[in-house]
């Protein structure tokens, strides 16, 4: 166990520990979240790791508010009950917006933490230590963040058969592992697999931006793909242009230039075993006959041109590492746009056309449509779904 304490415990006593009553907006647990994303927003921090400060910004008390305005209905709103979080290695913060929607929903929950999990999630979880230190007991007796081998099928088996519903984040082959676990009759899986996501620019709108603008975007496309090693399931990894093909080729040279300032600004790199990574997954892209050129910018930067639109890779291919097609129209998404694409990060277009887009995508895909610098933003509705709604349970009540 990693909170509230640090202590070794089978899973039965783990599951006999977590107890207490909360209710939906429970002022105990929003005074408590507050109080820990305060901590997140310290400059020394956030300087250190900025998407603790997104987290922070996204815990503080106006946006609790905001989601449990949201809620507002004719039904009665009553926590779900037991819920065990699968968070994914690869993105320290996730598990954190997951949790502490549930929480505020008034919900037990068990939240497996991977042991590869990194320095953020260190910092996170000593972070909620500190504020636990101020927090009303119920907080220690109904919220439980656990770490095991993920070979320990037995404890997974143990914590399923427990719960109300199961949030599972991760690639498609660890939704499917846990699946294998059982739920009880009356419980859920919440399941968010594999998921893969582009950009979409409009060339004459880059090139008529004055030139803060394109920095200040730049600035924005780098923390949407480099903070997380562009592994989230929201960073880009296409980049398409949209207009005649000579605008098109103009605005990308100058984009890359700004991301490339941004990048050597920055002094991101990436090591040995991540260059040769990059230089053989764009190379195979080549040999495939989906690639057109390959150019690197030193070993941080490296950008594909794909013989048409459809070769759009969804497959990882390293940090930094991004693909470029050109598009007449943003309409010609509609025959592209996959089911497992999830975040399209936009420049140039207003709201009526993408508007008019996702009606078109009618569902095949794309979830969310946001600014370019707001892939990583999480919101309580995610990959199509309202997750304050998922983790309550409305009760009818007539008169």
């Amino acid at each position: 166990m990693r909170f509230p304490r640090e202590e070794l415990v089978p899973v039965e006593v783990l599951l006999g520990q977590v107890r207490g009553g909360l209710e939906v907006g429970d002022e105990r647990v929003r005074e408590f979240l507050t109080a820990f994303g305060r901590r997140l927003l310290r400059p020394a921090l956030a300087r250190r790791h900025p998407e603790l400060g997104s987290l922070g910004f996204f815990l503080r008390p106006s946006e609790l508010a905001r989601t449990l305005e949201s809620m507002a209905g004719e039904h009665v709103r009553v926590p779900r009950g037991l819920i065990f979080h699968i968070p994914p290695a690869n993105v320290d913060t996730v598990f954190v917006y997951s949790w502490a929607l549930s929480a505020l929903m008034g919900n037990r929950n068990v939240v497996r933490l991977s042991p590869r999990s990194g320095a953020v999630a260190e910092v996170i979880v000593e972070t909620l230590h500190e504020a636990l230190g101020e927090a009303d007991p119920v907080v220690g007796e109904t919220q439980r963040i656990v770490s095991y081998d993920r070979s320990a099928e037995e404890v997974t088996a143990a914590l399923s058969a427990a719960c109300d519903l199961r949030v599972v984040w991760g690639g498609d082959r660890t939704v499917q592992d846990v699946r294998r676990h059982p739920l009880p009759p009356h419980a859920r899986d919440l399941a968010f697999p594999d998921r893969s996501s582009f950009a979409v620019i409009r060339a004459a709108a880059w090139l008529c931006a004055p030139r803060a603008a394109r920095a200040t975007v730049a600035e924005g496309f780098v923390n949407d793909t480099y903070w997380f090693d562009q592994a989230a399931c929201s960073s880009p990894r296409t980049v398409f242009w949209v207009g005649a093909e000579g605008d098109c080729d103009a605005a990308r040279a100058d984009f890359v230039d700004h991301v490339s300032r941004v990048v050597a600004a920055r002094g991101w790199g990436v090591d040995a075993a991540m260059a040769v990574e990059k230089r053989v997954a764009t190379y195979g892209l080549a040999a495939e006959g989906a690639a057109e050129s390959v150019e690197f910018c030193g070993n941080a930067l490296a950008n594909v041109t794909l013989a048409t639109a459809a070769h759009a890779p969804r497959r990882w291919l390293g940090a930094g590492t991004f693909a470029h097609a050109r598009l007449g129209e943003p309409a010609e998404l509609a025959g592209l746009v996959e089911r497992r694409d999830q975040t399209m990060t936009h420049f140039g277009f207003g709201r009526p056309e993408l508007e008019e887009l996702a009606k078109a995508l009618a569902g095949r895909g794309v979830d969310r449509m946001v600014p370019v610098g707001s892939a990583l933003s999480f919101h309580r509705v995610w990959d199509g779904v309202d997750l304050p709604a998922e983790f309550a349970r409305l009760v009818t009540v007539i008169r």
